[in-house]
């Protein structure tokens, strides 16, 4: 049988705090604007960056509630680990235009920055959506997020 995996892994700072918002049926559901950047030196030996935002979606669902943590603990500035799947949605504006726009579909949050939110004697939870959270975080690991450290083989 011919299997598949769409899986979006990223670490980044959110540009904006979260916008939160329910559904006609009553559900709710985050949309948070993530951005990763990478660095490199060019031939010149100057500092370059490029930076990437994305449109990250958590919902509250499956016995998980992401739209509610990230409302309650992250804001913008903060730094988060998520996992979900790549999405790509099209849609008619008012005008009768086409719009598309891509996604990640969130599954799992991990909040990387310490404590957020407004209300400091609140738990913080570290980690939602599936699994069982792990004891380390990114920052046990360093050399995990160097990028100049790159041994792959193509």
């Amino acid at each position: 049988m011919s299997r598949s995996l769409n899986k979006a892994t990223l670490i980044g700072n959110l540009g904006a705090d979260p916008e939160v918002r329910s559904t006609s049926n009553g559900s709710r559901v985050a949309t948070i604007s993530l951005a990763t950047s990478r660095q490199w030196t060019n031939k010149a030996g100057e500092r370059q960056e490029k930076t990437e935002w994305h449109r990250v979606v958590l919902w509250n669902n499956r016995g998980s509630n992401l739209a509610d943590i990230v409302e309650k603990y992250v804001k913008k500035g903060d730094k988060v680990y998520v996992e979900g799947s790549i999405q790509y949605r099209t849609w008619q504006d008012r005008e009768g235009q086409t719009r598309y726009t891509t996604e990640i579909n969130a599954r799992e949050l991990i909040m990387l920055s310490g404590r957020g939110g407004s209300d400091e004697n609140a738990p913080v939870p570290t980690q939602v959506g599936a699994g069982t959270p792990p004891k380390e975080s990114f920052d046990d690991f360093p050399a995990a997020l160097d990028s100049d450290d790159d041994d792959l083989p193509f």
